[in-house]
């Protein structure tokens, strides 16, 4: 059962706790505030109200393929992994969300993906009618929200084109330097970079396979390229990382 399919309001003891907000000095006003690439100040202030925490275990599930999608969240701490199962069983990464990221904003009937916490996650919830009506009644905020599509269509352009026709080092370095971008935008080192998913996260995201994510990392370390740190890994030769990412 995903987080999303639990009442707003949380009984006594439930698997995932579903929290109310609270306005002035609590957890999600804090939360909200602090992500600065997520909206602009006075639109955050206009969703604070409509907000409930949720909080989130390493592999615990926010909601899943083909649920009614009742639901809009932003992520305020940690890492999703966000996918699809095909016919064949086979699993489909389609990207990873990061503190300022917006699931759900599509409004189709259900979620096309499902999304696993990576490790400890928090997000604020909107339910989805009364998101819509707000959004509807601010325009600022729907132009926001319009740039945010706008943003995840393009990666989702980026991702067609890099599984086309790259190479296995090109498909690596364009997966690191866009993690990159996106840790820039929400205030994190751009050097040396956190790697919440496992190799067969990012194998199953590029159209790799664990073993060719393994030695293209492994190879890229050698050369000088990259440094394997605990957690993650360090970029050492931008240049080339930004050579290969543009090809």
């Amino acid at each position: 059962m995903s987080i999303h399919s639990l009442p707003i309001v949380s009984t006594a003891r439930p698997p995932v706790p579903v929290m109310p907000s609270f306005v002035g000095d609590g957890f999600n006003r804090v939360r909200l505030v602090s992500l600065s690439t997520a909206l602009p100040l006075a639109e955050r202030d206009t969703l604070e109200p409509l907000s409930r925490r949720v909080s989130l275990d390493q592999k615990e599930t926010l909601f899943s393929q083909d649920e009614p999608a009742c639901s809009v969240f932003i992520v305020t701490s940690g890492a999703l992994r966000l996918y699809r199962i095909l016919p064949d069983g086979r699993r489909q990464v389609t990207g990873f969300a990061f503190p300022g990221d917006f699931l759900g904003l599509s409004m189709l009937d259900r979620f096309a993906v499902s999304a696993d916490a990576l490790g400890p996650v928090t997000a604020c919830r909107f339910e989805r009618l009364a998101f819509r009506n707000l959004v509807f009644g601010q325009p600022g905020l729907m132009m926001h929200l319009h740039e945010i599509t706008g943003q995840e269509l393009s990666r989702a352009k980026d991702m067609m084109m890099l599984l086309g026709r790259r190479t296995a080092d090109e498909r690596i370095a364009s997966f690191l330097t866009g993690l990159q971008d996106r840790y820039v935008r929400i205030g994190r080192s751009s050097v040396t970079l956190e790697l919440p998913m496992g190799r067969l996260d990012i194998a199953d995201h590029l159209g790799l396979t664990i073993e060719t994510v393994s030695r293209t990392l492994s190879r890229l370390d050698r050369d000088g390229c990259i440094l394997i740190v605990p957690g993650g890994v360090r970029l050492i030769d931008q240049a080339r990382l930004d050579r290969m990412s543009a090809h």
